[in-house]
């Protein structure tokens, strides 16, 4: 993409009605629009963004055998009232209104009902089961107070996952699983190193619960983590936690603020039990089925990683999720300078790269503020010195140093396979 084709540009004003850092760097580097307070529209570089982790997130549930689907955003209000959840003293996050029949729907804060009322159509025996499916779905919470930009608001994107299983054992198989294929998708974003297994409160799902937990000072969550034994507690759990006897030392705990980038809930039979869904074993008994519910915030892990990386002069985008590899421009208005810089443009998305190519009459400084503004992994200059030496100006985006590199320097750095 040409960057006189994007549909917005990065500003030189810093939002002064925001105060967390990746709320105003994504304002300011055109990814997010604040439509108002925890809610933000995302533009077309933010959105790129989001569909990269969603990919690496759709990679590694379709490994562990789930399908994706998409459920309803409205709410029945009288499924909710069979699981005790509808009740605002219960859950105090509803977002609720009415249809024009005077009916009262609620808007998505979970699914857990509603895909387990589904699963009654397709699940009445053994052989049905297991069943895993995930969708990525906006949801609504009606938070007393949105902050921290994009990882608290009320409106946002998140992947939930549901298991549907014979037994608790089989359940437990999968609950690992899925814990695995967590934990690769936060190596592949560049989380995995500051990323902790926490046990943790269930808050309105169930009693305990387990979270993925990263290293971030604007995160809002504390826990105590033993780094030798790599068990995390969080801090609403400690006491709970130490009486359950989980092997740790007390005084090798180190208390750390953190933000919660994933959560994995056992339901047990009890959901199933409330909505009405059994299957019949191989010697004809009518049993329960064993629910799980795992769930990513897409959009806050976006937040956590801009926190994580980002220094003072923008955005710092992990290569697995950024929405383009490389940041090409060129300096001067030499003739031949804009086609050199053309044949690369052309010969890097022949090859697959994802490119933005700076193509704006302005001084270097502008456009290497802007790529640096963007976050984008690779900057590439082509100017009338680098055509004299046959080669392209390099420049990592968390680097400071500069390389002058050559065609074949530059294949293997991108990893292009001619």
């Amino acid at each position: 993409m040409k960057i006189t084709d994007l549909f917005v540009k990065a500003s030189k004003n810093v939002p002064v009605d925001e105060q967390a850092t990746n709320a105003k760097l994504l304002i300011q580097a055109g990814y997010v629009h604040k439509e108002m307070a925890g809610v933000y529209a995302y533009l077309p570089l933010g959105l790129m963004v989001i569909e990269n982790i969603k990919q690496i997130v759709r990679d590694e549930m379709n490994k562990i055998g789930s399908n994706e689907l998409i459920m309803t955003s409205l709410q029945r209000k009288e499924l909710w009232e069979r699981t005790n959840r509808w009740s605002d003293q219960e859950v105090d996050v509803w977002f609720k209104s009415h249809l024009k029949n005077g009916t009262e729907v609620g808007f998505g804060w979970s699914h857990e009902e509603p895909i387990t009322d589904m699963m009654r159509n397709y699940v009445s025996s053994y052989r049905d089961l297991p069943q895993y499916v995930y969708q990525f779905q906006t949801k609504l919470r009606n938070e007393l107070r949105a902050k921290s930009g994009i990882m608290r608001g009320r409106e946002f994107v998140m992947k939930d996952l549901y298991s549907y299983s014979l037994t608790d054992k089989d359940h437990d198989k999968f609950y690992q699983e899925t814990i695995d294929a967590y934990n690769r998708i936060f190596d592949r974003v560049g989380l995995a190193s500051s990323t902790h297994f926490t046990y943790a409160s269930g808050g309105a799902f169930t009693q305990f619960s387990h979270e993925f937990q990263t290293e971030c000072e604007a995160g809002e969550d504390i826990i105590h983590l033993d780094r030798k034994s790599k068990v995390a507690i969080n801090d609403e759990i400690l006491s709970d936690a130490m009486i359950k006897g989980l092997k740790i030392n007390a005084s090798n705990l180190e208390k750390i603020k953190t933000a919660e980038v994933g959560n994995i809930f056992s339901f047990g039979s009890k959901k199933s039990e409330q909505l009405g869904l059994y299957y019949t074993d191989g010697k004809g008994a009518k049993k329960p089925v064993i629910l799980g519910s795992y769930g990513i915030g897409i959009t806050r892990l976006m937040g956590v990683i801009v926190e994580k990386f980002a220094d003072g002069k923008g955005l710092i985008w992990p290569e697995s999720i950024a929405p383009f590899r490389v940041y090409l421009a060129t300096i001067g208005d030499d003739k031949d300078v804009h086609h050199s810089a053309k044949k690369l443009y052309e010969f890097l998305q022949k090859e697959g790269v994802a490119v933005l190519y700076d193509d704006r009459d302005l001084r270097a400084g502008e456009k290497f503020a802007t790529c640096d503004m963007l976050g984008i992994p690779y900057r590439l200059v082509v100017s009338e010195k680098t055509i004299k030496n046959k080669k392209f100006e390099f420049k990592k985006r968390s680097n400071i140093e500069v390389e002058f590199v050559n065609q074949n320097d530059l294949e293997n750095l991108l990893a292009i396979k001619s």
